[in-house]
């Protein structure tokens, strides 16, 4: 195991790191990314599906592979696939209170937009608890887990890969912040990949706890 008691800067992921997977907010976003493509293109749905999890799988994001595709707006694409009921996620009291204690910068970074991305941490009770919140159109629209991505993040944010760790749901985009020499947290019920992570958890509230107490000096 690596130590975690010199870490000042917490880096998370936000769907389905900041809240459960179970609550599947993709499901929603899916349908909306799916009926996307179907205007666009004029194709069925079972076609539509196909596009988009191929474009998720092989470059990042569905949006990232419908931009060097068929030029799409990026705008226009992540408004219109990010209005959604929001009302499914649930403020989290365990959670907020081991955000609160933890010690250093607390901050977002997903391959949403920023607010979607508020949208999220309000309704999850945790708006106010992170110093800074990054989306992809930070990241010129590159997604994670692209390296170009993470350079362009991290130096925006002033990044001191030793001191810092970040927490992901999808090990994919744990390898680049691992090189890099981060600390690594896979936040999954499902992954049992040990590549690229030093840590992994399926409670994401019982494990800062533990960092709060010491436990991974």
């Amino acid at each position: 195991m690596k130590n975690l008691a010199e870490i000042d800067c917490w880096i998370f992921d936000l769907d389905n790191t900041l809240y459960p997977a179970s609550v599947n907010l993709f499901g929603q976003i899916n349908v909306k990314m799916s009926n996307y493509i179907m205007n666009l293109l004029d194709i069925d749905e079972v076609a539509a599906d196909k596009m988009r999890s191929a474009y998720w799988k092989k470059y990042g994001t569905s949006l990232a592979g419908l931009m060097r595709n068929y030029k799409v707006d990026p705008d226009d694409f992540l408004k219109v696939v990010h209005d959604i009921d929001f009302s499914v996620l649930s403020k989290d009291i365990n959670l907020l209170d081991a955000l609160n204690n933890l010690p250093g910068r607390k901050l977002v970074y997903t391959n949403g937009t920023v607010p979607y991305a508020k949208q999220v941490l309000k309704y999850r009770g945790l708006l106010n608890i992170f110093d800074e919140i990054y989306g992809i159109e930070d990241a010129t629209y590159i997604p994670k887990p692209f390296p170009e991505a993470f350079e362009i993040i991290f130096s925006k944010a002033n990044i001191v890969n030793s001191r810092s760790a970040m927490f992901e749901d999808e090990v994919r985009n744990l390898e680049v912040p691992f090189k890099l020499g981060l600390k690594t947290i896979l936040v999954s019920d499902f992954q049992s990949s040990e590549k690229y992570v030093d840590y992994k958890t399926h409670h994401l509230s019982d494990f800062l706890r533990q960092i709060n107490s010491n436990s991974f000096k």
